[in-house]
């Protein structure tokens, strides 16, 4: 991806199981294409009860997929699915019907479409207006002999020191995929599973996911070879080796 590509949206790695029993309702799997030219898509739909309708459209890894969900039922929701999994990236049962997230594998991915399950139940019904589009290049490989954790999009994981949230000060899980040269994008996972994205270029932070809601400003400062990146009230203090590797 390129570092001078203007990224402000967030690598949702808040894992969470989808709020009702797939297997035991109706699913409908449709296909969202974009007009020739297009970066968007539009539909609109309708289900009622435990119908569940299963939206699969193609993407890279490194590119940002952004998805809103307009509907005439406050128990309408919708839930993000990466490739060959049940585990949802994105709950909007818990997080709401605007999303957007840099994508951490090739592959067609899910936007499931449901309603909760007590509206369920009650035969409830939602008509609704679905908006999906995919913006950016995809990730870069990243330098020569730098290889990927195995299972991972990422060329390293760990964890570093952290205050997430106005807790006190703790560690966070971080992965990274380098592009070589000190820029890539770390993301890292606060306590509570949601997460950030946080983008260099050359060694020096260029800007962090703004998908989220924050209190407070932005900064960045490194001493020696340790970067600190002020969200708010949130502080992570990533080290050199994390973006250059070795």
């Amino acid at each position: 991806m390129s570092s001078n590509f203007v990224r402000s949206m967030v690598v949702c790695a808040c894992v969470a199981a989808v709020p009702f029993a797939a297997s035991a309702t109706s699913i409908e799997a449709k296909r969202i294409a974009f007009a020739k030219g297009a970066s968007s898509a539009t539909v609109k739909g309708s289900i009622r009860g435990d119908r569940i309708v299963d939206y699969k459209l193609g993407a890279r890894a490194g590119q940002t997929m952004s998805v809103t969900l307009e509907t005439s039922n406050p128990s309408n929701y919708f839930n993000v699915l990466p490739p060959g999994s049940e585990t949802a990236i994105f709950v909007g049962s818990t997080s709401g019907n605007d999303w957007s997230g840099v994508l951490p594998a090739d592959g067609a991915y899910t936007v499931r479409v449901y309603l909760m399950r007590s509206a369920a139940r009650r035969n409830e019904s939602a008509s609704y207006t679905l908006t999906t589009a995919i913006a950016g290049a995809p990730a870069r490989a990243g330098p020569p002999g730098d290889a990927k954790v195995p299972g991972t999009p990422y060329h390293a994981t760990g964890e570093i020191p952290c205050v997430a949230s106005g807790q006190a000060r703790g560690s966070c899980r971080f992965g990274v995929v380098r592009e070589g040269g000190g820029s890539g994008i770390v993301t890292l996972t606060k306590p509570d599973g949601r997460s950030r994205a946080v983008f260099f270029d050359k060694g020096k932070v260029t800007g962090y996911d703004a998908s989220q809601s924050d209190r407070g400003g932005f900064s960045a400062e490194r001493q020696g070879d340790t970067t600190t990146v002020r969200i708010g009230d949130e502080i992570y203090e990533i080290p050199d080796a994390v973006i250059f590797g070795g």
